[in-house]
């Protein structure tokens, strides 16, 4: 069965007669019928009245015609001179940075003719995104709390990380937060006030949290989904976050600051190695080449 033929029984049934059909097709009569016959079913019957279809000609041309239609919309996209537009997909724990280099990765390239997509989402979706090639790259940490568990979950979705950058624990806060002055913050400092984090999903784990130090007991814990609601919950409830630090003024603005976290020293936890990570043995694309030199070049100059 073949996509000509599929054509053929379309024409014929639209037409009502082989004579008509054949014109249209540009095909003669005999090489039409032949074609339809093939197929091995009788799809066909004919009349001094011309042609009509028989019970499976109306049940297969409702098949030909879903699967014909696909066919010109794969060829509408993909066949030359087609519509169909490179795409490249970044997946990401909430980092300004990484949209920060999304922006001036885009901004190379004629926007027009690309689908460039990125997400910030959980830490699973992130994983997910990337082993199914929604998305090329995916940017996440590792920490001594996570990494066996991490690289468990990365093996299993056949993907590898790519360290970029360590660096310790800041606390992310307000600037008119009552603790915004201090050279570093120390974790019974922040017991008065609510710790914010990003919400991973009801089946989530310690593991898959973005924030480090997740195990310690919080005495008031606010989940968010997006970035823009944690910097709100921070100015309305004096609400804090721990993170790397990393701060993009240019996207998150001037109002909030990031304290160093001061531990006892020793807590190897407080370290995030972020990175990104992609299929193995994946040849990026040049958005992507860029991508992971714009980040590159934006961690160099924090």
């Amino acid at each position: 069965m073949t996509l000509i033929q599929l054509s053929y029984l379309i024409t014929i049934a639209e037409t009502g007669s082989l004579n008509k059909a054949a014109e249209q097709l540009y095909v003669s009569q005999p090489s039409l019928t032949n074609a339809v016959k093939e197929l091995g079913v009788t799809l066909l019957y004919r009349s001094g009245k011309g042609v009509t279809l028989t019970n499976d000609g109306v049940e297969f041309l409702q098949y030909a015609k879903e699967i014909y239609r696909q066919y010109e919309n794969l060829m509408r996209k993909y066949g030359k001179g087609g519509s169909y537009k490179k795409k490249f997909g970044v997946s990401t724990q909430h980092y300004s940075f990484a949209v920060k280099a999304f922006v001036d990765m885009a901004q190379e390239y004629d926007m027009s003719k690309y689908e460039f997509a990125i997400k910030e989402t959980k830490t699973r979706e992130v994983i997910s995104d990337v082993n199914t090639l929604k998305s090329e790259i995916g940017v996440l940490y590792l920490s001594d709390f996570n990494r066996k568990a991490m690289e468990k979950l990365l093996n299993n979705a056949h993907l590898e990380f790519h360290p970029l950058v360590a660096c310790r624990a800041y606390v992310y806060l307000w600037r008119g937060h009552p603790l915004a002055g201090e050279t570093s913050i120390r974790f019974e400092q922040l017991a008065h006030y609510p710790c914010l984090a990003f919400d991973q999903g009801d089946n989530s784990s310690f593991y898959d949290a973005e924030e480090i130090l997740s195990t310690r007991e919080y005495a008031q814990v606010i989940k968010a989904n997006d970035r823009a609601t944690m910097l709100n919950l921070m100015v309305g409830l004096n609400g804090y976050t721990l993170c790397s630090g990393i701060i993009c003024e240019e996207l998150n603005g001037s109002d909030y600051v990031a304290v160093p976290f001061q531990d006892d020293g020793t807590d190897s936890e407080s370290v995030m190695e972020i990175g990104y990570i992609t299929r193995k043995n994946l040849v990026l694309s040049k958005m992507g080449e860029k991508y992971i030199e714009a980040m590159r070049r934006y961690l160099a100059a924090t």
